[in-house]
């Protein structure tokens, strides 16, 4: 089999081959493209030293040089070429205490850490498998290189690393390898929480989330972090992670939502604080699990009786209906301005996708029904450029002052109040009405 390496790489692997030099491309790029994906960078491999490399390219990055890693420019894009290396000891269980540098390209690909990612190849030589990475790559098994328990004591990180791999692929782990996954989980104490958090959303946003279970499994869970740990694992030592449906779309805050799901808004979110996610992301994940449970485009007061079951104010024939699953009524646009008004539109619309993914893998037709209604109404809201927030609202707070209320707080709680109206009956939101409305309230009760 052949793999067509980008032109500037090809170029790379020519010129160190003219001076003498082996090169390969090697990693991850050659596993995807024995599995016909594009990959999303290309790493070189050499016998040539790091200033040998220099030597032969004239604009040249010092990435790492300490552990023999120069960037190459070609043109305004760059190639990391890597000396053939071994690592010393790793006494941190992150990082080799030393790097040695050798000819061997065998023994550069021996302290790699998974089979499929520790081939070689360039157009000359063709592939370079010691390892049994293609036979592995065609079973579809994760295994590690050599001895699984050397390889997860030298780097805990690993150890996530080879659950995201078998999410990211399908694949199954080999059961060498998940074994010692289980003995040296305690080693990922040694691992930043942001490298895991990394990994863990990597293994999220694959074609096969539910994996994320296996961090349970295997016993990582208490070395990720105590909250995730303690979110989903039980006293009995079982674990109830929620199935993520295959609808959820994969972009980081809405799988993450979706895994943190039965949590509540504020826990998920210290989880995702104490994992360092980024806070826009947390925000967001926040917002969805925290409205998640709600019936979005209920009408105010609503939801408050269907909870309590409805005692006051409704016939008993109603009651009766309620209890069998009837609707109440179609959904209010007031209230969905409302919703909208909270949060900005693209959030608004990721809630509803959400929820209707979550229906319909609940099989709950109608509450898929009442959101696709409430979707219709939204384009309705937008199409008639409801306002929804002050930014839209037809005065502003010069306005107001202007109107005689007095700087300060009272300026900002008369502009909430006016919103509030308006979300209500969109059509006041004019300024001629709203300011004479104020005049009104003011002349008639001291203030609006």
């Amino acid at each position: 089999m052949e793999i067509r390496i980008p032109s500037p790489a090809e170029e790379i692997i020519n010129k160190l081959n003219e001076h003498g030099y082996e090169a390969y491309v090697v990693g991850g790029c050659v596993r995807d493209m024995l599995l016909g994906r594009e990959p999303g960078d290309w790493d070189i491999t050499t016998s040539a030293l790091p200033g040998q490399v220099k030597e032969v390219f004239r604009r040249t990055v010092d990435t790492g040089i300490q552990h023999g890693t120069v960037t190459v420019m070609m043109g305004k894009e760059g190639y990391e070429v890597t000396t053939y290396r071994i690592d010393g000891e790793y006494s941190d269980g992150r990082h080799p205490n030393s790097v040695e540098f050798t000819p061997d390209l065998v023994e550069d690909l021996k302290r790699r850490d998974f089979t499929i990612n520790a081939m070689a190849y360039n157009s000359h030589t063709g592939f370079v498998d010691k390892f049994g990475g293609v036979e592995d790559l065609e079973k579809g098994i994760i295994r590690c290189v050599g001895d699984p328990m050397d390889r997860f004591t030298e780097d805990a990180l690993r150890i996530l690393r080879a659950i995201r791999f078998s999410a990211q692929l399908g694949f199954s782990i080999d059961e060498r390898t998940y074994e010692a996954i289980k003995v040296i989980a305690p080693n990922m104490v040694h691992v930043s929480k942001e490298r895991i958090q990394v990994e863990l959303t990597k293994l999220l946003l694959s074609s096969h989330p539910d994996y994320i279970s296996l961090v349970y499994e295997t016993g990582i869970s208490p070395f990720v972090s105590e909250g995730f740990h303690r979110a989903y694992a039980a006293e009995s030592g079982g674990w109830a992670v929620p199935s993520i449906p295959a609808g959820i779309p994969a972009v980081k805050h809405m799988r993450w939502a979706a895994f943190l799901r039965d949590c509540s808004a504020s826990r998920a979110a210290g989880i995702l604080k104490d994992l360092k996610l980024d806070n826009d992301t947390t925000f967001r994940v926040r917002t969805l699990v925290e409205w998640q449970g709600k019936k979005v485009g209920l009408k105010d007061g609503m939801e408050d009786d269907l909870k309590n079951g409805m005692e006051d104010g409704m016939k008993d024939g109603m009651k009766d209906g309620m209890k069998d699953g009837m609707e109440p009524g179609k959904p209010s646009s007031a209230s969905i301005r409302r919703a909208m008004s909270q949060m900005e539109p693209e959030l608004f619309d990721d809630l509803l996708t959400f929820k209707m993914c979550l229906s319909e893998a609940a099989s709950d037709d109608r509450e898929s029904r009442w959101l696709r209604q409430v979707r219709e109404l939204t384009e309705e809201i937008r199409r008639n450029r409801d306002c929804i927030s002050l930014k839209t609202l037809a005065v502003s707070g010069h306005d107001i002052m202007g109107a005689g209320v007095k700087p300060g707080r009272e300026v900002g709680n008369t502009l909430a109040r006016l919103l509030d109206m308006v979300l209500e009956e969109p059509q006041r939101n004019t300024k001629e009405y709203l300011l004479a409305y104020l005049g009104q309230k003011q002349e008639g009760q001291g203030g609006i």
